[in-house]
């Protein structure tokens, strides 16, 4: 068969991911993908230890990012993304800001992290009371609460579940609960779920229309501002961020019940 006459494959654009060595939801970040970019992902070198403040400061070490993004400069990315939340909270906004210079020097493309992505998303909805949902350990959750409240944000609810390791295998269910214990009526302009381990792509629209507030995880708003970053904008079904053109964040859908089928 001659194929000739397609002309080879559609041209790409490039974003170059930097996530830990324990990573495990590499597909979660592709849906948000148009199909003329790829992602273009490494890893951080393992270490023995088990999730929690000291392993955030471990895979954030600069020499560890710029090795990581040098060997990404061979595909040639226009950016770069660091995918991980606690890993680019823990050093407070000094800390991300530099992590991104790291970056930006050892690669010679513009850098962001996850943390940094997340304040951006928050100042493009206009948030100031924040629910936060988490994976993570109390000590751990207390330095993401002190990260946004850095930025001017009040937290306005919490929930966390204590985890020190295989978060990637947290079941939906256990996301939608932490999520309703976090947000009280009224308190919260928005709900950010932490982790960019943690699945969250099939719960965001229907927790955005059971919550009626904008729904914000750390692989969407990575993906988010990575494609921003491009001139493009990230896809998916209805999600208050990457919809914020279109319509009126307070305009939510209202789902029919068989797309509600197996999250709650």
């Amino acid at each position: 068969m001659d194929v000739s006459f397609l002309g080879g494959p559609r041209p790409q654009r490039g974003i170059g991911v930097v996530a830990p060595f324990d990573f495990a939801l590499d597909r979660e970040l592709w849906r948000w993908v148009p199909d003329d970019v790829s992602l273009h992902l490494t890893r951080t070198p393992y270490v023995p230890v088990e999730v929690g403040l000291d392993l955030a400061r471990l895979v954030s070490e600069h020499e560890t990012l710029g090795e990581a993004v040098r060997a990404l400069t061979a595909v040639a990315p226009e950016v770069v993304a660091y995918a991980c939340t606690s890993g680019s909270f823990v050093g407070g906004i000094a800390g991300e800001r530099a992590m991104c210079e790291a970056m930006t020097r050892s690669g010679a493309v513009p850098s962001l992290t996850t943390s940094g992505a997340l304040l951006d998303a928050l100042t493009e909805l206009g948030v100031r009371r924040l629910a936060l949902v988490t994976p993570y350990t109390v000590s751990v959750t207390q330095v993401l609460e002190e990260y946004v409240a850095e930025a001017g944000i009040r937290v306005a609810g919490r929930a966390f579940m204590g985890l020190t390791r295989h978060i990637w295998q947290v079941p939906y269910r256990d996301v939608v609960a932490m999520a309703r214990r976090a947000v009280r009526p009224g308190a919260a302009d928005a709900l950010f779920i932490s982790c960019t381990n943690l699945p969250t792509y099939d719960v965001i629209p229907q927790l955005e229309a059971e919550l009626r507030i904008p729904v914000l995880s750390a692989n969407q708003v990575t993906m988010w501002a990575a494609l921003r970053r491009l001139g493009t904008r990230a896809v998916g079904p209805y999600q208050a961020l990457i919809h914020k053109m279109d319509a009126s964040v307070r305009d939510w859908p209202v789902l029919p019940e068989e797309q509600q089928e197996g999250w709650t």
